[in-house]
């Protein structure tokens, strides 16, 4: 395991994903804390010109570009990196980058299952890992949690929810959590009416209101598919039941999370909409330093909003607490099956509310089991696709 670095130097950070919001949130806490953090590697999907600037800007020499293609342009445009750096390709690339001896933090930002095999790496040569996505702890979470602790290695979440958790339950035995209740903006459609929802556009749904984030997670968002994976993720990630795990509306996303003691006292995070404050937590921690976006102004925030949340109305969370108290690989099968139906509503082949349909459906049709190791979860998750993408064909718009 690599040492923890001592307050006198830099801690060493490896971003995965530095291109998308998450990516872009994360260099600007670095920007703003040089003399405390240091970028070492950073890797985007297949914007390797938007890359190259980011190199450049914190003289990385560690590089890597997912896609094949783009990797291939990258290397042909060298010059446009900073002298001696290594561009490395596809997944085995990323997973080189997770394992860099000279880092002790990596930031895992990538959209979807793409960066397991990057986490699992990082966990495996004793880095800390910070992470963003969420589908990691979905799908392998408890495979997460073993190497972990065999490598003596911390999860720091970045999720605004769930880092507003781990900073709330920070000091108190779990023995006392009677419940943690996660807060939903209800995203870009949450007083909409049911007839409304017939005839929304792609367009319409990665429209969020109060959040800056890619199109698929702004979709979540607007179904509430994200929080249903949030509660999934919050129950591994504190070993939590379903029960104790659950979400209400609140509309201003100032509130991040409530945990709530046997005592009946309850404990709130708060801060602004933005996600460098997570990020900055989850990468100083456990030391504090000023924040890069402004603090809540309490004499202009007028009210503090909560809603119930009407699970007729987004069937997602419905079905995602079916999911967590089945266990097994049906959080997985949820996962997948989410995300062949948003790419389909995104790319105009499925009307909104059928995302949920197809679901649903998929969890009906995929048989549950716990599963022995972790190809059996991503071969459950390959079996999800494949039957959600048959869903898919059959709905009509």
């Amino acid at each position: 395991m690599s040492a923890s670095p001592s307050p006198s130097r830099k801690k060493r950070v490896v971003l995965l994903g530095a291109t998308g919001s998450i990516g872009e949130n994360t260099l600007r806490v670095i920007a703003a804390h040089r003399d405390k953090l240091e970028l070492v590697g950073v890797a985007a999907r297949s914007n390797w010109q938007k890359l190259a600037a980011i190199a450049r800007q914190f003289d990385v020499r560690c590089v890597g570009v997912f896609d094949d293609a783009a990797c291939g342009e990258a290397r042909k445009n060298t010059a446009a990196f900073p002298a001696g750096t290594r561009v490395m390709g596809g997944l085995a690339g990323l997973t080189e980058l997770a394992q860099l001896p000279a880092a002790d933090v990596v930031l895992v930002a990538v959209v979807g299952t793409t960066g397991l095999e990057p986490a699992l790496a990082a966990l495996a040569a004793g880095k800390d890992l910070a992470l963003a996505s969420k589908e990691i702890l979905v799908l392998a979470g408890k495979f997460i949690l073993a190497e972990a602790r065999r490598h003596g290695a911390r999860l720091l979440p970045v999720d605004s929810e769930h880092n507003a958790v781990f900073q709330c339950l920070e000091g108190h035995p779990q023995a006392g959590v009677r419940r943690i209740v996660l807060t939903a903006s209800g995203g870009a459609f949450r007083d909409w009416s049911s007839e409304r929802l017939e005839h929304v556009t792609p367009a319409d749904a990665i429209k969020h209101p109060n959040w800056s984030m890619g199109p698929k997670i702004t979709v979540d968002s607007a179904t509430l598919a994200n929080k249903g994976l949030e509660l999934i993720e919050a129950q591994c990630l504190f070993g939590l039941r379903p029960d104790q795990c659950t979400a209400v509306i609140h509309p201003q996303s100032i509130v991040h999370c409530l945990v709530e003691f046997t005592d009946g006292a309850m404990l709130a995070q708060l801060s602004p909409p933005s996600m460098t404050f997570p990020i900055q937590h989850a990468l100083l921690y456990p030391e504090r330093a000023p924040g890069v976006d402004s603090a809540l102004d309490f004499t202009r925030l007028l009210e503090l909003e909560f809603r119930p949340v009407d699970e007729v109305r987004f069937p997602m969370l419905r079905l995602a607490r079916n999911s967590m108290v089945a266990g097994g690989v049906a959080p997985a099968v949820y996962n997948a099956a989410n995300e062949v139906a948003v790419a389909a509503f995104l790319e105009g082949r499925i009307p909104f509310l059928a995302i949920p349909r197809v679901v649903e459906q998929t969890l009906g049709s995929c048989p549950n089991f716990e599963p022995g190791d972790l190809s059996a979860v991503l071969s459950a998750d390959t079996d999800a696709r494949r039957v959600a993408a048959l869903r898919v064909q059959s709905v009509s718009l």
